[in-house]
């Protein structure tokens, strides 16, 4: 059966909440306040083409090679054949495991993980496999011997986030090297959601799947503008590999559905010439926002934070009996001076049931003071919840 989203779920709720005129902070979904890159919406505004047509099903070929120009900053070093455009980084997953996974067949992922993977395994017929990765480790890549005993003769792929939503871990490249051994161990393929490339933190580079040689073969990169431009709603993806018969196959499934969005396209093209400088505002102003967030939860009693390397996300251990519970209650029975704070339930981004039950995900992606106002409306909250466990 197709899960819930923990992120939206609780729409509902909120929108009866600020019915009553109550104002709410979503920190429920990673959506960011931050603009948009001009040259990306004037590229929009300026389309002058007389038909709006279908596009390869590959995606428009210009905005193909552009993007291995993006990708050669970044040491990867891609044609534009090795490239399939998706109607988000979804759509590119979707593609990924019904390429590299038969009906049946076993994919293991880290937990936490984004929910949604439930969602397209489901959707691919594919069983999810998760394994544990503690929050008092602060999320890190588990022990390989918790992967060697989930690998059976059906398991065909591991699935990683990295940086990770939702807990903001930014695996290693020691990491990535004992996932490499471990993959090509077992011939297995390599799932790699790197769509927070551009948000790591403290000095820790990112590590890219792609710089795996010894197992090139196996690598799926997958990636999105919707959170690298701050552009959710176009809608662009992609899939990535230098593996031959797999980018034929997933070649197939996205003809299947035509095309990718023409606009989403002629955006994200544009964005690729989006100024360095763009990037280093928006990582400042994200470790301003973090630090906010991991300080104030830090210093609510009986909570706790790690401080994450990348992304935009925390998950922090709360006092709390339930977190679907807790979540529903601060937007249903509870204000602070007529407002409050909707948050993600983390137990929806767990496969093992009962897992993530005090545990809530939040995207830092207001302004600091809003932020500020959020963690005090949490603070509250905590002192006054019916269920409170300590």
């Amino acid at each position: 059966m197709m899960p819930e989203s923990p992120i939206r779920k609780l729409v509902p709720y909120a929108e009866e909440a600020k019915s009553r005129g109550i104002k709410v902070h979503h920190l429920n979904i990673g959506q960011p306040d931050i603009e948009t890159p001009e040259v990306a919406l004037n590229a929009i505004r300026n389309f002058n083409q007389k038909v709006v047509e279908y596009s390869h099903s590959a995606g428009i070929l210009s905005y193909r090679k552009k993007l291995t120009t993006y990708y050669k900053k970044h040491n990867i070093h891609i044609t534009s054949d090795d490239i399939i455009i998706a109607a988000g980084a979804s759509e590119a997953i979707l593609f990924a495991m019904q390429s590299c996974l038969d009906p049946g067949d076993e994919i293991i992922i880290p937990e936490p993980f984004y929910a949604n993977y439930n969602g397209f395994a489901i959707n691919a017929g594919v069983n999810v496999k998760s394994i544990f990765s503690s929050i008092e480790s602060g999320f890190a890549l588990p022990a390989i011997a918790d992967f060697e005993k989930a690998i059976s003769s059906k398991t065909k792929a591991i699935l990683i986030c990295n940086p990770n939503n939702p807990t903001g871990y930014l695996y290693s490249k020691e990491e990535l090297e004992i996932l490499e051994e471990l993959v090509k161990k077992h011939d297995l393929y390599l799932i790699s959601d790197e769509v927070y490339r551009e948000f790591c933190y403290d000095g820790k580079p990112h590590y890219s799947s792609m710089y795996l040689k010894k197992i090139e073969n196996n690598v799926i990169l997958i990636d999105s503008v919707s959170k690298r431009y701050s552009a959710c709603g176009v809608r662009i993806g992609c899939m990535i590999s230098k593996n031959k018969e797999v980018m034929d196959t997933a070649l197939k499934f996205a003809q299947a559905r035509l095309s990718p969005p023409t606009f989403g396209q002629v955006a994200a093209e544009a964005a690729v010439d989006t100024p360095d400088s763009y990037f280093e505002e928006v990582s400042n102003e994200y470790i301003a926002r973090r630090n906010v967030v991991v300080e104030g939860i830090n210093n609510i009693d009986g909570a706790f934070c790690p401080n994450p390397s990348g992304a935009f996300y925390v998950v922090a251990k709360l006092p709390i009996d339930n977190s679907d519970t807790f979540c529903r209650w601060l937007l249903e029975d509870f204000s602070y001076e007529n407002e409050t704070v909707m948050l993600a339930p983390a137990s929806g981004f767990y496969s093992t049931e009962g897992r993530g039950l005090d545990e809530v995900r939040i995207s830092y992606v207001l302004n600091c003071d809003d932020l500020r106002s959020s963690i005090k409306c949490l603070d509250e909250a905590l002192k006054v919840y019916p269920g409170r466990t300590r």
